[in-house]
């Protein structure tokens, strides 16, 4: 038999297939993690952390979870001959273990400075030694595709040639709705695009009871009767299910369903947000219940700190979108459709999606594409012809990258996103200050005539072996510094419950992080919190969690 590997190298998560390569590409399985194996919340924390703490124990990291994930499919790592991968510029370089630099950085002087000699992002294959992996034999092919330019990575051409963008005689936008959300607007025969870091609360993290869409997580919220709202519960195959209705106001609870949830997806929290405005619960910047929570099934709740995580990211992919029209020069109603891609671009709601600011106010119709990225390494495995496709769509498209952070105009409107949800800003109030910074207004709602969903779950088909999880990711890393009196404030002051310390000789404290859980470069509360300054992140080294099942020989 010959197996083959698609992965999907998400900013929030990995996604894999396992395809019998000798049955016309059947899918086997699917396995997942719930969480990137790097410490922090987004693609800037992890490219902090692989600079800061060396190219050498981030690409291990990643090598150690990519391999914890193939060996849990369970098949014969010698018949797996192929491996297919889709991300980002930066996921696929730091997988390959190649230079990152000019992703990290802004300006071409900073990196001459540096020295820094872009690496091309070509299609082409390497071998599974070549890299690192250890589950597979040394000699499996591994396929990495195409960007489209070095910061436009084979995940926004994924999105692009799985929605048929290219193919639209109109203008259109699409967007892969996630951490880093990734978004293009077609017009007259020219892609525009820009990537805005929205942050983790789109893929359920960092909110209280969040997680990444997988079983038993709330994918949706629609409203019921005397106050009551629906909640839709993923199943075991990540189909949404109808579960309890609950008074989000009280947390009362009727009609209870045996489907429990464990926790609320990106989704989830468009529509607790979305019907919060409509029904006044949500009156910006606050929860307008007795106790300021939104009550949701199995004791599930959202509070007013999820409500300012969420916002930020709403609202930067708002201010993202509003960014490219405002670059190419259009109105908001030449928009005519919205494709929404990734995990949460399948299961949201695009008319809640629209109340949030998520799908651009005016637009005819929404298509949802599903998860494209790991449809594309699928397609990449199962078919070495797709390599050249893929090259050539990249080589053809005419393109302008908009950096969205050196951006005046995403920075005025991010600026007034901000006002909108952490301080309440009326809207009116939003668009004279647009127009203050000679922006054009954002326009009255006007819902979309048709919404098209292509797919009815993230990953269409998890296969005859079901979806497996793994449950940890990552890796420790550990550290003694001299100095340390086992004061416990670094792990007192972890806001994630990452660290902990311990006692390990006479005057001897160690210092045991997992990275799965540590918000990494960007947060260091840890270091801050050392009231002697001895802790120092950076000197921190890296330990496996477990060793693997079996190494492939």
């Amino acid at each position: 038999m010959a197996f083959g590997i698609a992965l999907d190298l998400g900013t929030s998560g990995y996604r894999t297939h396992l395809v019998d390569l000798s049955k016309k590409g059947k899918i086997i399985s699917t396995a997942i993690t719930m969480r990137h194996p790097l410490p922090g919340a987004n693609i800037m924390d992890h490219l902090h952390f692989w600079l800061e703490n060396g190219a050498e124990v981030g690409h291990k990291i990643i090598l150690e979870t990519v391999d914890k994930l193939i060996e849990l499919h369970g098949a014969d790592c010698r018949e797996i001959s192929r491996i297919a991968i889709c991300g980002n510029p930066a996921q696929l370089s730091m997988f390959e273990g190649i230079e990152i630099r000019d992703l990290a950085y802004a300006g071409e002087s900073m990196l001459r400075r540096l020295n820094v000699k872009r690496p091309n992002r070509r299609g082409h294959t390497t071998t599974a030694g070549t890299i690192g992996l250890s589950s597979v034999g040394s000699e499996t092919e591994v396929a990495i595709p195409p960007a489209i330019r070095h910061e436009v990575g084979a995940d926004a051409l994924a999105m692009i040639i799985k929605s048929k963008l290219l193919e639209k005689n109109e203008t259109c936008m699409v967007t892969d709705y996630g951490t880093n959300a990734e978004m293009g607007l077609f017009h007259n025969g020219e892609l525009y695009s820009g990537s805005a870091a929205a942050g983790p609360a789109m893929e359920g993290q960092h909110v209280s009871f969040g997680m990444l869409a997988a079983p038993y997580a709330i994918s949706d919220l629609s409203f019921g009767e005397d106050g009551f709202w629906h909640n839709y519960v993923l199943d075991e195959r990540l189909n949404p299910r109808k579960g309890s209705m609950m008074n989000p106001a009280t947390g009362e609870a009727k009609s209870l369903d045996t489907i429990k949830a464990k926790g609320i997806t990106g989704t989830g929290v468009v529509a607790a947000v979305a019907l919060g405005l409509e029904s006044g619960l949500v009156k910006l910047p606050g929860i307008a219940t007795k106790d300021k929570v939104l009550h949701f099934q199995d004791g599930i709740s959202f509070n007013e700190r999820d409500l300012r995580e969420a916002g930020k990211a709403m609202g930067a992919i708002r201010a993202g979108h509003k960014t490219l029209i405002e670059e190419v020069g259009i109105k908001d109603e030449d928009v005519r459709s919205m494709y929404l891609a990734g995990a949460s671009g399948t299961y949201v709601d695009p008319i809640k999606a629209q109340v949030c600011g998520l799908v651009p106010r005016i637009v005819e119709r929404t298509v949802q594409v599903g998860n494209t990225s790991l449809m594309m390494a699928y397609d990449l495995l199962v078919d070495e012809e797709v390599m050249d496709m893929m090259q050539s769509v990249a080589d053809s498209i005419a393109s302008k990258h908009i950096m969205f952070a050196t951006s005046k105009i995403f920075e005025d409107i991010y600026i007034n996103e901000v006002a909108y949800w952490l301080e309440g800003m009326p809207m009116d109030y939003y668009n004279k200050m647009l127009k203050y910074a000679g922006l054009t207004p954002m326009p009255d709602i006007v819902r979309p005539k048709e919404t098209l969903r292509i797919v009815k779950s993230d990953i269409p088909e998890l296969g005859s072996k079901g979806l497996k999880t793994l449950e940890h990711v990552g890796v420790f890393l550990i550290g003694s510094f001299e100095g340390c009196t086992g004061c416990k404030r670094c792990e007192m002051e972890c806001p994630e419950g990452a660290l902990k310390l311990e006692k390990v000789g006479p005057k001897q404290f160690r210092v045991t992080i997992s990275t799965e859980y540590c918000l990494g470069t960007a947060c260091k509360n840890c270091e801050q919190a050392c009231p002697d300054s001895t802790f120092k992140f950076s000197d921190l080294k890296i330990v496996e969690r477990e060793e693997l099942k079996g190494r492939c020989a």
